[in-house]
């Protein structure tokens, strides 16, 4: 497999009461009337449901996937082919996977992994095979940071090195997780042994190299010192200890927000 993930590199390929106390005696006792506090409220700390993500993947013997500008719109705006033409990986397919932003029980909202980045639109669910998943990532471009929550849990905080700010900059925005890749071994000091595609694209590179369409991606490198600066050409760069630790747990379908 030949890995081109089209805005990475650095110029090459790239979740009780108490009883009252008792009386004695011959004599007949008076008891003053007693008057009981009102129990103390009880405090219940309750955890925050997990913010759960979900991952439209069009159905295998579907081969386009109709998309409407709105679900009271009688024909489509656009259809998109399933399977999908992969962006990091010339020649490869990948299913066409959508995240699930508004679910009107028959309609779906859906972020597109297409240009332009952010592009959105409606599928019938029935189109569609739905999972869900608790994990999400940040991507801090100022602070060359990503973390990764597993539920309310971080399952992993580490330093990334991002794209070079004023020439090739990492584009913002919110992106999920398409596809997932085992690197060769002659591509692994530039990318690490895997590799995320994620849907959004740069907004510098339309193709890169030897093919690919500029897909973003998110993946390990050889070059620690690359990490915590503005040194690719719009990927993310993780540690290979962090991208191996990623690719064995993290869906694909996971949101992925970057921002500055």
């Amino acid at each position: 497999m030949v890995l081109v993930l089209g805005a990475c590199g650095s110029g090459g390929k790239a979740r009780p009461i108490a009883a009252p106390a008792p009386t004695t005696g011959l004599a007949p006792t008076t008891v003053a009337p007693t008057t009981t506090a009102p129990p103390a409220p009880v405090t219940t700390t309750t955890e925050p449901a997990p913010l759960l993500s979900t991952l439209a993947t069009a159905k295998p013997a579907i081969h386009s996937v109709d998309i409407y500008a709105s679900p009271v719109q009688p024909e489509p705006a656009r259809e998109l082919d399933n399977p999908q033409p992969s962006g990091a990986a010339p020649g490869s397919t990948f299913p066409l996977r959508m995240l699930v932003v508004e679910d009107r029980g028959d309609w779906l909202k859906v972020l597109l992994p297409i240009r332009p980045n952010g592009s959105s639109g409606w599928v019938q669910r029935s189109a569609v095979d739905l999972q869900t998943n608790d994990f999400r990532a940040l991507v801090e471009l100022g602070e060359h940071r990503i973390t990764v929550w597993k539920g309310n849990e971080v399952f992993m905080e580490e330093s990334v090195g991002v794209g070079a700010s004023g020439r090739t900059p990492t584009t913002q925005g919110l992106f999920f997780t398409t596809e997932l890749y085992v690197v060769t071994p002659s591509q692994q000091a530039a990318y690490g042994p895997y590799a995320f595609a994620l849907s959004g694209f740069s907004e510098v590179h339309y193709s890169f190299g030897d093919g690919g369409t500029g897909v973003l991606g998110l993946h390990g490198t050889s070059d620690t010192s690359s990490l915590g600066r503005d040194v690719s050409n719009g990927c993310i760069r993780m540690s290979n200890s962090g991208i191996t630790k990623l690719a064995k747990a993290m869906p694909l379908g996971t949101p992925v927000e970057v921002r500055a």
